[in-house]
C-alpha cells in the first residue's frame, strides 16, 4: 500500500498567493537569510533615455551615499553597483521596531559599439544618481579610390635601338 502524504485542500494556493504577493511587493526577488528565510533583494530603479548626443541613466537610490557607488564601464557594458546601509529605529510604549534595509546591488546595461569609457560622467545630488554618457560618433562610410596603374608604352625598334 502505497502512502500518498495529506494536504489539507487551499493550504497549496493559500502558500502560493501569499508568495505572490510578496513578490509583487518586492519586485519578485528574495534573498535567502542567514535563518533559512527569504529577504527582499533591493533592486533600484533605472531610468535610461536619449538626449541629444548623449544617453542619460538615472538611477534613484534613496539612503545610498556617494562613496558607496560604483560605476563602471567594461567591454562596452556599464555597472552601477553599491551597497545600501538604513537603519530605522522606533520606540514606543509596547513596542520596539527596528527596521534593517541594507544590503548590495548591480545593475548592468550593454553600451552601444565605439562608447568612450573615459568620456562618461556621473553627478550624485539628493539621492539620485545621473550618469552621462555621449554617444559614439557614427561611422560613415569611407571612399576609396580605385588606382589604375601606369602602363608604358613600347615602340617597336625603340627598345633595341635599331630604329635609326
Amino acid at each position: 500500500m502505497a502512502l500518498i502524504r495529506w494536504e489539507p485542500a487551499g493550504a497549496r494556493t493559500i502558500e502560493q498567493e501569499v508568495n505572490r504577493l510578496f513578490g509583487s511587493v518586492f519586485g519578485g526577488q528574495v534573498a535567502v537569510a542567514a535563518n533559512g528565510g527569504t529577504v527582499p533583494r533591493w533592486i533600484p530603479p533605472m531610468d535610461l533615455v536619449e538626449q541629444g548626443d548623449e544617453f542619460v541613466l538615472r538611477a534613484d537610490l534613496p539612503g545610498v551615499g556617494k562613496d558607496d557607488v560604483k560605476i563602471e564601464v567594461e567591454d562596452n557594458v556599464l555597472t552601477v553597483s553599491g551597497e545600501r546601509r538604513a537603519e530605522h529605529e522606533e520606540r514606543q510604549e509596547g513596542y520596539y521596531r527596528v527596521e534593517l534595509a541594507s544590503g548590495s546591488f548591480s545593475r548592468s546595461l550593454r553600451l552601444p559599439e565605439g562608447v568612450d569609457p573615459q568620456a562618461v560622467k556621473a553627478d550624485f545630488e539628493n539621492g539620485v544618481l545621473e550618469v552621462r554618457v555621449p554617444k559614439p560618433e557614427q561611422r560613415k562610410p569611407q571612399r576609396v579610390a580605385i588606382n589604375v596603374p601606369k602602363r608604358e608604352t613600347v615602340i617597336e625598334g625603340a627598345a633595341d635601338g635599331a630604329g635609326s
